[in-house]
């Protein structure tokens, strides 16, 4: 019956967060030059010196997927879910003057950085779609049709992540530097530079522990294998809705003393 009421809640809420992530959206590109483009730049340019490092120095065999491709499928959903991450950790605090005089549901303010950094997240796949053009990747359309459940299952992830994290914020401020250094180290305990075939089996169980590992897979395997994500993907939706439930669960926990604290 709780989570029922809190579902209407947010239903009754849903105009305040179309605005909210409208806010966030003008607010970032308002004053600025390039605008959207912003979306393609990060992931391009660090695309395109990993393209260099890993094809010209220390080369990795992706088969016969150019690495430029390789990487920047990896890439732009990894910014995707590390800058929403990285922003949603702030949401509580950064709007403390909302949050401690006018009562709405709190994890809208979670909720709303994530639908903004989505934007980013389609603008950067429309590149990916050009260069899949480019170098002739073949399509497989009923393959694509698991993009939506990895798009889901990811963001479940980092929602999940993002209310606790966002919770936890509000009573210990150095939580968000601890999460940019998390951010970092997890980039590179995720196949998004490297290949997953060059992982040592023994230690590839633990190794899919990591839900990004089956998402990241989940979408080169659609993208430029025609093939449907492997059982490591199942993996990640468990982990993903387990993170998720956990996540929200404490958020509305402690968010009755957000106001005191902030």
């Amino acid at each position: 019956m709780y989570s029922s009421l809190k579902k209407t809640e947010l239903i009754n809420y849903k105009d305040l967060l179309i605005a909210w992530t409208s806010r966030i959206i003008r607010a970032r590109y308002q004053q600025s030059i390039l605008g959207g483009l912003w979306a393609i730049l990060q992931p391009v340019a660090t695309v395109l010196i990993f393209t260099v490092v890993f094809s010209y120095f220390l080369k990795v065999d992706t088969g016969n997927i150019p690495y430029i491709v390789f990487s920047y499928t990896a890439m732009v959903p990894w910014l995707f879910f590390s800058t929403s991450i990285n922003e949603m950790v702030e949401s509580i605090v950064s709007n403390m003057n909302l949050v401690s005089k006018i009562y709405f549901p709190r994890e809208i303010l979670v909720m709303s950085t994530l639908f903004a950094r989505l934007v980013d997240f389609l603008i950067a796949f429309l590149l990916l779609i050009v260069l899949i053009i480019i170098y002739q990747i073949p399509v497989q359309l009923t393959s694509w049709l698991f993009l939506p459940i990895l798009l889901l299952c990811q963001a479940f992830l980092a929602l999940g992540i993002g209310f606790f994290v966002s919770a936890l914020n509000a009573f210990y401020r150095d939580v968000k530097h601890v999460i940019t250094l998390i951010m970092q180290l997890w980039l590179y305990a995720t196949p998004i530079i490297y290949p997953i075939s060059i992982v040592p089996e023994s230690i590839k169980k633990i190794y899919l522990f990591n839900p990004m590992v089956g998402i990241i897979e989940g979408y080169r395997s659609v993208l430029l294998y025609q093939k449907i994500p492997d059982s490591s993907f199942i993996y990640s939706i468990v982990i993903s809705v387990i993170i998720l439930l956990l996540g929200y669960l404490f958020f509305k926990k402690v968010e009755m003393h957000f106001a005191d604290i902030i």
